[in-house]
């Protein structure tokens, strides 16, 4: 994996602060519909490409890491997503969260297309802080009337599933001698950003 470059750097960081338009939640699974069960919270993460893509990449980037990131990123994101899902739930607002969930869909599809090689503490950081965005997006659709457990409990489940499915396609490529899939399947998550932010998906 590389070192990141200060020419990455700058590009993670114009990202995260670039101008976007202001949803009341990104992607074809707004207004999905109750948020009362379990089954609900599995559908959530799942009907949105923003949600799919991000998730897939921190497993894709886990495994191009290896060691204890191959566990450590992934249960962090859950983790942090489920605290970020507990303030949403709780009405405390975040700044910046439909833009920062579409700067993370960007970033975490250069890190991987990027084979970017970090100290696993700071991979952790970062994939901790798009977590808060997406678990705020999930936890502020919560139904006011409902405690909304059964409903994090299902996107904690579904979003370790798409960890896992990124996790299993770069270990399978990996054995196969398909390393660069991997960095191909980051380019299309930078793509799916990319196409979010320019509104044609």
């Amino acid at each position: 994996m590389k070192r990141l470059s200060p020419v990455l750097a700058a590009v993670l960081a114009g990202a995260l602060v670039a101008p976007v338009p202001a949803f009341a939640h990104i992607g074809p699974h707004a207004g999905l519909g109750s948020t009362a069960s379990f089954a609900a919270g599995i559908a959530h993460p799942l009907s949105g490409l923003d949600h799919i893509a991000v998730m897939v990449a921190v497993g894709l980037w886990a495994a191009l890491k290896g060691g204890r990131a191959l566990w450590l990123w992934p249960v962090t994101f859950v983790g942090v997503m489920l605290v970020g899902g507990a303030l949403g739930m709780a009405h405390v607002a975040i700044p910046f969260v439909e833009p920062g969930i579409l700067a993370s869909v960007v970033a975490l599809g250069l890190l991987v297309a990027l084979a970017v090689d970090l100290p696993v503490a700071v991979g952790a950081a970062i994939v901790g802080v798009f977590a808060v965005f997406h678990g705020h997006a999930h936890g502020s659709e919560v139904a006011e009337n409902i405690g909304g457990i059964e409903y994090m409990a299902g996107f904690a489940v579904a979003t370790a599933t798409l960890h896992m499915t990124g996790i299993a396609f770069a270990l399978a490529a990996s054995r196969a001698q398909l390393r660069p899939a991997i960095r191909v399947a980051g380019a299309l998550c930078v793509a799916v950003g990319a196409g979010l932010i320019g509104g044609v998906i």
